[in-house]
């Protein structure tokens, strides 16, 4: 407010917040920008580094993103480059997606307009949000690309269940991600971890309505580089349409511990490994099938499913998945007139303490 910005939720303060960073930026020690309590309405927002010390953003009151969408080039707060950066506080980033959704065409057109994302990271190192609420973003909440040793803590994520891929937390080619205790409510994938991303630990987190939490798409385009070292413990998820998924086109290789999970009421199979997942059926096979599944391990899933099918591993015949445990997965049909089951085809593993129904080996 020092340097103009106005927490009425109508004046623009992106100028205000464009100089307070600069400054920040600038100064050595640890700078920190407040952002106090009241609306504080931008547009597009670039946080570049490097910095020559470390940068604390408090943020107590809420910040805005602009409706107008010919104010933004691709997407709304972007942080670049930058080591050594925490977000704090009981502040909102709004997006405000409701206004510009009807205007998102990617669920019929392949090449679509991407709409901004609200928080995008790229090769941002050393990073920590705690606290804070993402709600209604017009696009993805948050992706990080080339990232690392970033810990996302405390956060409540919210959108309408029918708002149109608003993923939460999506991740690619970055390493030694943390996801702890956070809340996870939208329209989308709840966390996708992408290609070229290892030492991921997801601990705590409740997630639903969404699409639960998935790996992948995997294999989408040429040369993406495996997905390694993921680890989904002590969460819940909750009537979301899955619940932990690993969705691949074809040449791709992952490896991943599922452990300690409930389900309360999830609809479609509980866990999945599909070797073809082809969205909207805009993508065709070529029979060249180059997946690797193997060693993954699944133990103590706990709960409902709303659908019967509560195992599937859909793995390919040319190359099976290989190295699954199945270790006390109990999740039972929570509906009549049919029983648990699971589907698997061209997996290869072991099954220890589980629903006779649920043991697929």
């Amino acid at each position: 407010m020092k340097l103009g910005g106005k927490g009425d939720g109508k004046t623009d303060s992106t100028k205000a917040v464009d100089e307070a960073w600069k400054a920040a930026c600038a100064g050595t020690g640890k700078q920190t920008i407040v952002f106090p309590k009241g609306d504080f309405v931008t547009g597009p927002l670039n946080f570049t580094g490097p910095c020559k010390g470390d940068i604390v953003i408090q943020l107590d009151g809420n910040l805005l993103g602009s409706t107008d969408l010919a104010l933004f080039k691709v997407n709304w707060m972007e942080i670049k480059r930058v080591d050594n950066l925490e977000i704090s506080g009981k502040g909102k980033i709004d997006g405000q997606g409701a206004a510009v959704w009807s205007k998102n065409t990617c669920a019929k057109k392949y090449d679509c307009k991407i709409l901004p994302n609200d928080l995008v990271l790229d090769f941002v190192n050393n990073w920590l949000v705690s606290g804070i609420s993402l709600v209604n973003p017009k696009f993805f909440h948050m992706n990080m690309f080339k990232c690392k040793n970033i810990t996302i803590k405390d956060l409540t994520i919210t959108a309408p269940e029918d708002s149109p891929n608003t993923d939460d937390i999506h991740m690619g080619d970055s390493s030694k991600i943390s996801i702890i205790d956070t809340v996870i409510g939208t329209g989308d994938d709840c966390i996708s971890v992408g290609p070229g991303t290892e030492g991921v630990n997801i601990s705590g987190v409740t997630c639903g309505p969404n699409y639960g939490i998935s790996v992948g798409s995997l294999g989408r385009y040429k040369d993406e580089k495996d997905v390694t070292d993921v680890t989904v413990k002590n969460c819940v998820l909750k009537k979301s349409t899955n619940g932990v998924r690993i969705k691949s086109y074809e040449d791709a290789a992952s490896k991943f511990t599922y452990e300690n999970i409930k389900m309360e009421d999830v609809a479609n199979p509980i866990i999945i490994i599909d070797t073809k997942y082809c969205p909207n059926k805009i993508c065709t096979a070529n029979g060249n099938f180059k997946v690797t599944i193997k060693d993954i391990t699944f133990k103590n899933i706990t709960g409902t499913t709303s659908t019967p099918e509560a195992v599937s591993l859909f793995c390919s015949d040319k190359l099976p998945c290989t190295g699954v445990t199945l270790n006390d997965i109990n999740v039972e049909y929570a509906g009549k007139n049919n029983k648990t089951m699971a589907v698997c085809k061209n997996a290869k593993g072991t099954a220890t303490g589980c629903l006779k129904e649920l043991s697929c080996f």
